[in-house]
C-alpha cells in the first residue's frame, strides 16, 4: 500500500510534514475553510486552522516509508518560513534523523523530503527539476455540496466501529463494511478529527501490532510497495501479515465512549455478599470470590512517573511490583544496571503500590469459571467491558455456552480463528489469546485463563498483547491451577494480591497419585506387553467403570500405545489415540465424552479444559522431560473431577521417579492439607487413598 507525503504551513508554527492515504481529504482539511468546518460541525470537533500552504508529493510513497518520513521531519520540529530558514529546512529534510538517529531506510522517502524542502524554498511556486516527479495537489473529489458533512458522518461511524481495536486495513475495513464507512477517505477524515490513529504496521524496527523486534522481521522484495525491502512481521503472522507498507488502524480507548468517565463506583451495587449468594459457590470459592471483588472495586492508585526515557520506563514497569506480566527483553549493559539501581531506590524510599493484577490460584476442578461469575457481573453491572481469554478454542467453545446462561442480557461475542463473530462487539469478549493483538486499550477487566499453558506460557508477544488491551485503570485476574514460580515467589512475599482454592467444588480430596516401576512406552508397545503392575491397575479401573486418560509424551508413541492396550484388553471397549497433529482429533474427544471410548491415549494437549465424569489417569514416561511439575499436576487433575466419582486414580509410570513427579505430589498433599486446615473438606470424606508405590 502506499501513502502521500506532504508539507504544510503553519502560520505560527511553520512548515510540518505529514502522510495521508487520500491527498484531497486532506487539502480540503488544510486549505478549504468552509469545507473544513462543515465536516468538524458535523463531528462535533473544533474546526482546524486554515494552512497558508500545501506542498504535496506527486509520487505515493511505500506507507510505511511515507509515515517515517515524515516523522522524520517532525522530529526537528516545525521549520519556519521564508528564505533565512534555509538551511534548517534542508537539514531537516536530511535521511538521518538527530542525535545520530539511524538514517531513513528507504532512498525515495529521504528525496521526496528534499524535493519538498526545495518547493518550499523556492520564491517563485515548487520547483520541477528534470526527472522528478510534480509536487502538486490532488484535484478535488470530497469538495461538492453536502459531502463533507457525509464524509465526517463516515468518519465518526468509522471511529465508533473501531473503538479499542488494533486492526491492518483489510479487517478494518471488513469491520466498517456494516457501518458503510470502509473507505481510506472516512479513515483519513477520522484521523484528522482526532478520532483514530493510523500509521504502518510495522515502523520503526517493530511491529507496531504485536511488539516484536527486528529480530522477527523479515525484509523481502514486495510487489504491494515496490520496495525491495520491505519487513514484514512473522511472530504475528497467523493473524494476518503485518507489513511496512501495511496500514494499522488503531481506534481510541473504549473508554471514550463513555465520555472518559470510567466505571460507575461500586458503592452502586448491592453488598458483595448478596451479589456472591446467587451464583451459588462454596465455601472455598466463595471466599476466593470475595477477595478477588475487594481487588477489582478498590481504587487502584497509577505507579508513580518515573521519567525514564520510553524503553527504561518499560523495563521498569516490569520489574516494579506495579507491574504486570510483561517481560521486554532485556537493555543494554549500562541501562540494565541503571534501572536496578532506581528499583532498589524505589523500592527503600517509596511504597508499593497495588499491583493492577489479581492470582487465582484454584485447584484442578474447583470450578475457576464459576468464581468469575461475581467479577465479570461487578463490572458489567457498572458499564464496563470484560474479556475472558483463553490459550485454546476448545476450551473458547466449551465455556462459550456457560457464559451465555450465566449473562443471558449480555451474551459473549466469541472470537478464534475463523470466528462467524469477527466483525461483532460486545461488553463481554471470550477469546482465544491470540485475538488479544487485535485490541487496543479496550477492556476494564482480563481475565487470563490457564495463563501458565501453551502458547501463553513464556510468550512475550501474547504478554504485551494483554497488556496493551486493558483500559486505563483495568484490571487482570489470572487464573491457573499451576502458577509459574515467579507468581508464586511474588505471592509468598505478598507483592501479588491473590487467593488459594485448596479443594474441589464437591469438596473432597484431590486423589494423590501413585508411582510405578515400568519399562518406556515406546518399549512396551515394541515388546507388546506391559508389567503386571500396570496391566492391573488398568484392569481395575476398568472393572469399575471408569473411563482411562492415558498420557504419553511424544506423538510417535500414541498409536503404539493405543494398539497394546487394544491387545490387552479387547473385550473392554474401544480404544482411540489422538495428539495435536491429529485432524480428528475435536472427533474422538467428542466420543470420548460421549463415553463411546473407553480409553483415550493423549499428548498433553488434553492435559487440561477436558472433565470426564467418572475417569482415571495414567501418565506413561512419567520421567520424560515433557512432564514438568505443572504438566503432571494438570493431568492428574483430569480424575476426581466429578461429585459422584471424586477419588480417582493416578498413576505416574516411569522408569524411575523424577523431582518433577515428586514436587507434583508434593503440591497434590500441600492442597488436600490447606483445604483440611480451613474446614473446606466435606466431614467424613476420606483425606486420600494411602499413598504406595512400585518403586
Amino acid at each position: 500500500m502506499k501513502a502521500t507525503l506532504y508539507l504544510y504551513l503553519d502560520a505560527d508554527k511553520g512548515w510540518l510534514a505529514s502522510a495521508t492515504l487520500d491527498a484531497e481529504v486532506d487539502r480540503l482539511w488544510r486549505l478549504d475553510a468552509e469545507w473544513a468546518a462543515e465536516a468538524a460541525k458535523e463531528a462535533g470537533a473544533s474546526p482546524p486552522r486554515p494552512a497558508e500552504a500545501m506542498l504535496v508529493c506527486g509520487a505515493p510513497l511505500p506507507l510505511g516509508a511515507a509515515y517515517e518520513a515524515a516523522a522524520s521531519w517532525n522530529r526537528h520540529g516545525p521549520v519556519p518560513a521564508g528564505a533565512a530558514c534555509r538551511e534548517q529546512l534542508l537539514r531537516a529534510s536530511r535521511p538521518a534523523a538527530p542525535g545520530g538517529a539511524a538514517p531513513l531506510r528507504l532512498p525515495e522517502a529521504a528525496e521526496a523530503l528534499r524535493r519538498l524542502a526545495r518547493a518550499a524554498l523556492a520564491p517563485d511556486g515548487p520547483e520541477r527539476p528534470s526527472g522528478e516527479p510534480p509536487v502538486t495537489a490532488a484535484m478535488p473529489r470530497h469538495g461538492s455540496g453536502g459531502a463533507a458533512a457525509a464524509l465526517a458522518r463516515a468518519a465518526c461511524a468509522a471511529a465508533r466501529a473501531l473503538r479499542g481495536r488494533a486492526l491492518l486495513r483489510g479487517e478494518a475495513q471488513a469491520r466498517l463494511a456494516a457501518a458503510g464507512a470502509g473507505s481510506d477517505a472516512a479513515l483519513q477524515l477520522a484521523a484528522l478529527l482526532g478520532r483514530l490513529r493510523l500509521g504502518g504496521a510495522v515502523a520503526a524496527g517493530r511491529c507496531q501490532r504485536c511488539g516484536s523486534g527486528e529480530a522477527q522481521l523479515l525484509r523481502t522484495a514486495c510487489g504491494a510497495c515496490g520496495s525491495s525491502r520491505c519487513a514484514s512481521c512473522q511472530a504475528c503472522l497467523a493473524l494476518g501479515r503485518s507489513r511496512e507498507c501495511g496500514l494499522l488502524v488503531l481506534g481510541m480507548p473504549a473508554q471514550a465512549g463513555r465520555g472518559g468517565a470510567g466505571l460507575a463506583p461500586p458503592e452502586q451495587l448491592p453488598p458483595a455478599a448478596e451479589r456472591l449468594r446467587r451464583w451459588g459457590l462454596s465455601p472455598a470459592q466463595s471466599a476466593a470470590a470475595a477477595s478477588a471483588l475487594a481487588f477489582l472495586e478498590r481504587p487502584l492508585q497509577p505507579p508513580p512517573a518515573l521519567g525514564l526515557r520510553p524503553r527504561l520506563a518499560a523495563l521498569m514497569r516490569a520489574a516494579l511490583p506495579s507491574a504486570g506480566l510483561l517481560r521486554l527483553p532485556p537493555l543494554h549493559r549500562g541501562a540494565a544496571a541503571a534501572a536496578g539501581r532506581l528499583f532498589r531506590r524505589t523500592r527503600r524510599h517509596k511504597p508499593a503500590e497495588p499491583h493492577p493484577s489479581f492470582l487465582l490460584w484454584a485447584v484442578t476442578g474447583a470450578g475457576k469459571t464459576e468464581m468469575i461469575f461475581p467479577l465479570l457481573e461487578s463490572v458489567l453491572s457498572r458499564g464496563g467491558r470484560a474479556l475472558v481469554a483463553t490459550p485454546r478454542r476448545d476450551v473458547v467453545l466449551e465455556l462459550e455456552p456457560r457464559l451465555r446462561r450465566a449473562f443471558p442480557d449480555t451474551p459473549p461475542v466469541t472470537l478464534y480463528g475463523g470466528s462467524p463473530q469477527r466483525e461483532e462487539d460486545g461488553r463481554l469478549t471470550l477469546a482465544t489469546t491470540h485475538q488479544l493483538l487485535r485490541f487496543r486499550e479496550s477492556f476494564d477487566l482480563i481475565v487470563l485463563d490457564e495463563l501458565d499453558a501453551f502458547p501463553f506460557a513464556g510468550d512475550a508477544m501474547l504478554h504485551e498483547a494483554a497488556a496493551r488491551s486493558g483500559a486505563a485503570g483495568s484490571r487482570t485476574v489470572l487464573l491457573t491451577a499451576t502458577p509459574p514460580p515467579s507468581l508464586q515467589r511474588l505471592a509468598r512475599l505478598g507483592r501479588l494480591p491473590h487467593a488459594k482454592v485448596p479443594v474441589r467444588y464437591h469438596r473432597h480430596p484431590l486423589p494423590v497419585p501413585r508411582l510405578l516401576r515400568t519399562p518406556s512406552a515406546l518399549g512396551m508397545a515394541a515388546a507388546g506387553r506391559m508389567p503386571s503392575s500396570l496391566r492391573q491397575a488398568m484392569a481395575r479401573s476398568l472393572d469399575r467403570g471408569a473411563q482411562l486418560f492415558v498420557f504419553v509424551p511424544a506423538i510417535r508413541s500414541a498409536e503404539p500405545v493405543a494398539r497394546l492396550i487394544r491387545k490387552l484388553f479387547s473385550d473392554r471397549g474401544e480404544v482411540a489415540a489422538t495428539h495435536s497433529q491429529d485432524p480428528e482429533r475435536a472427533d474422538k474427544v467428542v466420543r470420548f465424552r460421549q463415553k463411546q471410548l473407553r480409553v483415550l491415549v493423549t499428548t498433553t494437549i488434553l492435559e487440561r479444559g477436558v472433565t470426564i465424569p467418572v475417569s482415571d489417569v495414567f501418565i506413561l514416561d512419567a520421567d520424560s522431560r515433557i512432564f514438568d511439575e505443572a504438566s503432571l499436576v494438570q493431568s492428574a487433575g483430569r480424575a476426581g473431577r466429578s461429585a459422584a466419582d471424586p477419588q480417582g486414580f493416578v498413576w505416574f509410570a516411569a522408569a524411575s521417579p523424577s523431582a518433577s513427579q515428586k514436587r507434583a505430589i508434593r503440591q497434590i498433599r500441600l492442597m488436600n492439607r490447606a483445604a483440611r486446615k480451613a474446614g473446606y473438606l466435606l466431614s467424613g470424606s476420606a483425606s486420600s487413598r494411602r499413598f504406595h508405590s512400585t518403586f
